[in-house]
């Protein structure tokens, strides 16, 4: 039995594509359909069939994903020498690609940290694309940070924290010291964040469970263009309080908790399982951990 295949596999049923399982074990298409064709002696399965212009896992592929992958993480594990980590030594590039608001409140702690104790290392800061991408899974990121927990088994998480949402608004804004009411809210300007455009949200359920309505003068794809927009204008915005707080205040904006409760977001950073147990993304993990503790 060639235990080589269960890697095999294990990258076909991440991908379900085997120019993409080529990719991720450095092999041409070729030597990859040949090593799924053995598979399916092996095992006496398809294990990957074509439907329309993709491929998709067969029933007995989908009880054999979580075991493969559980051998090929065992044995990497029994093949990988513990070692202890010379932060003096170790030169590596980290990519972490996040929401630009944490990655504002991420870099300058954490760069600074590493300046001092691990001078080799790189770290490339990523924004947030318009589509969700398998890139943790394709090992093009090592770190990602937002709001959303994964559904892959596949991508570890731990949950951060929580950040309350708040209203933001220029210091000088007609409404920065008077009482605000839900009416007052919807009658003012509004700018909305989101990477897809999106002008809608949860205020708007909020004000719409009430009979009112608000007007969104235009969507803006980060945080920070968000704020330099009603840092000089009267429209408000939408944020979490504390990883905007500190671009908040280098634009003399200030923020308001809104007449209404909103749910608070998470924090979440997520990662690709195959890192769970390296000393050198685990102890990224701490530090961008630290950075960001409440």
């Amino acid at each position: 039995m060639d235990l080589n295949l269960l890697v095999a596999v294990d990258a076909l049923l991440e991908e379900n594509s085997v120019a993409a399982a080529a990719e991720r074990l450095n092999l041409s298409a070729p030597a990859m359909s040949r090593t799924l064709a053995r598979i399916r002696r092996a095992t006496g399965d398809d294990i990957l069939v074509r439907s329309g212009r993709s491929m998709v896992p067969t029933a007995r592929a989908l009880e054999l994903r979580e075991e493969a992958r559980e051998l090929v993480r065992r044995a990497r594990n029994v093949l990988t020498p513990p070692r202890e980590l010379d932060l003096a030594t170790l030169d590596r590039h980290f990519t972490v690609r996040g929401h630009d608001a944490l990655l504002g409140a991420l870099a300058p702690p954490l760069l600074s940290h590493l300046s001092r104790t691990a001078p080799l290392v790189t770290v490339g800061l990523l924004a947030e694309t318009d589509t969700d991408r398998p890139d943790l899974t394709r090992g093009h990121v090592d770190l990602e940070l937002g709001s959303s927990v994964p559904d892959r088994t596949e991508i570890s998480y731990e949950v951060l924290g929580r950040d309350r949402m708040v209203l933001a608004l220029r210091s000088g804004h007609p409404m920065a010291d008077r009482r605000l009411t839900l009416q007052r809210l919807s009658e003012m300007d509004h700018v909305t964040i989101s990477r897809r455009g999106r002008v809608r949200g949860v205020l708007d359920e909020a004000l719409a469970e009430r009979g009112l309505q608000r007007r969104v003068l235009a969507a803006l794809p980060t945080s920070a263009a968000a704020l330099t927009v009603v840092a000089g204008s009267d429209a408000v915005v939408v944020v979490a309080e504390r990883v905007c707080a500190p671009l908040a205040a280098r634009l003399g904006v200030v923020t308001r908790p809104a007449p209404i409760e909103l749910p608070p977001v998470e924090v979440v950073m997520t990662w690709h399982h195959r890192h769970d147990s390296d000393p050198a993304h685990a102890w990224l993990r701490g530090e961008v951990r630290a950075a960001l503790a409440p």
